[in-house]
């Protein structure tokens, strides 16, 4: 049986005061630490940078979802959660205490069925599933396939070439920090199971590596570099 829900489904106004409530709660995770919360030497574990990767989240997995015939609320309003404990707790267990608030959050501020919940929440608590996604449900193959996504491509570049700055890396390490992108985008392929997720992988794979041979053009040190390679190789 489908997921029970009301003759209206989440409206945008009732979705907006979720994407408030998930702000609001990321911001006082880090301000109620003392040293800024959990991690924050890197951007990536800001809440400003930990909201941005939810709404990337939301909007690919209600792509995937509507062009996969998922059920598209549930699907959106667990991506908009998804990562609500992310910096208050330890990673392990960020996915459990995401569903707890979400449960929280929804059985206190809207009407929604308890199946829906229910979904959301199932949803939320397995998108740190290491195993096969075939082994879940649609909509949670939606979350995991749209989180895995947001690491590939034009965001996951521009993270790991801030990571170049935060270790004091030399520009010079940019081809080798840009194949950590290819790379990771090759295990993303290997374990999404949608097509439309597998589409999205292969373009932005494709910019990725586009990128790479754009910056050994241009930068002259990286291609004199290059042309020792070949030279030791073929020598």
């Amino acid at each position: 049986m489908g997921v029970e829900i009301r003759e209206d489904p989440v409206t945008d106004d009732e979705f907006e005061e979720m994407k408030q409530f998930v702000h609001d709660y990321l911001a006082a995770s880090v301000e109620s630490e003392d040293d800024g919360g959990r991690m924050r030497w890197y951007p990536w574990h800001s809440a400003q940078y930990r909201f941005n990767h939810i709404l990337n989240v939301v909007a690919v997995a209600t792509r995937i979802a509507e062009r996969e015939g998922a059920n598209v609320d549930v699907v959106r309003v667990a991506s908009l959660f998804h990562d609500i404990a992310k910096l208050e707790v330890d990673q392990d267990v960020h996915a459990e205490a995401g569903a707890r608030i979400t449960r929280e959050y929804l059985g206190s501020h809207c009407d929604y069925p308890s199946s829906f919940v229910d979904e959301v929440c199932s949803a939320i608590e397995a998108h740190s599933y290491q195993g096969p996604l075939s082994d879940l449900g649609l909509e949670a193959r939606c979350l995991i396939e749209s989180d895995l996504l947001d690491k590939v491509g034009a965001n996951g570049m521009t993270l790991i070439l801030l990571r170049m700055g935060y270790e004091a890396r030399g520009h010079t390490d940019a081809p080798e920090m840009i194949d950590r992108i290819v790379e990771r985008g090759q295990n993303v392929l290997d374990r999404i199971e949608s097509d439309t997720a597998e589409s999205i992988a292969h373009q932005r794979l494709k910019r990725v590596r586009w990128f790479r041979e754009w910056l050994l053009e241009e930068v002259a040190v990286l291609e004199d570099e290059s042309d020792s390679a070949v030279d030791e190789l073929t020598n």
